[in-house]
């Protein structure tokens, strides 16, 4: 219950590169190829959108990276703590990025997802996400590489 009522009371802020540190921790402990060091503090170098979900305590829940220009917007990462999986935190970051699409402006938001991360494809679609297209061998994957499903919204 204590989780929950943190859940509720956190708060969305830009991520900074002094969070880099519990960033790569838990984006490794959720994505077996997960993203580098390098990829995140580009993504904050360039001014995409690039927030987290934290606690009153600084503990950070969630966290999402989207660059929108032109029109367009696409949420490149959406990552939740994996022991904090099936709180709604996914949904409160994705709204959350919705949300600054919106304020810039933009008319289409796109997204890749694995077709293999159902709980993803889920919240996508109730989102409002629709299927659009397949990048072939876009994740590189155990066996080798994995299709990456291509999803919009309009705005």
């Amino acid at each position: 219950m204590k989780a929950l009522r943190e859940s509720r009371a956190s708060q969305f802020r830009q991520m900074l590169y002094a969070d880099l540190r519990e960033v790569l921790l838990i984006e490794k402990r959720a994505y077996e190829f997960s993203w580098t060091e390098s990829i995140f503090r580009d993504c904050i170098r360039v001014g995409y959108h690039c927030q987290v979900l934290e606690t009153p305590h600084g503990f950070i829940q969630t966290y999402g990276v989207m660059s929108a220009a032109a029109g367009e917007a696409h949420i490149l990462n959406l990552c939740v703590r994996p022991e904090l999986r099936g709180r709604g935190l996914s949904r409160r970051m994705l709204e959350h990025l919705l949300e600054l699409a919106r304020t810039a402006e933009v008319q289409s938001v796109f997204l890749e997802v694995r077709p293999t991360n159902t709980a993803a494809l889920r919240l996508y679609s109730s989102a409002g996400f629709c299927e659009i297209g397949l990048r072939p061998g876009y994740y590189p994957a155990a066996g080798g590489r994995e299709d990456a499903l291509v999803m919009a919204k309009e705005l």
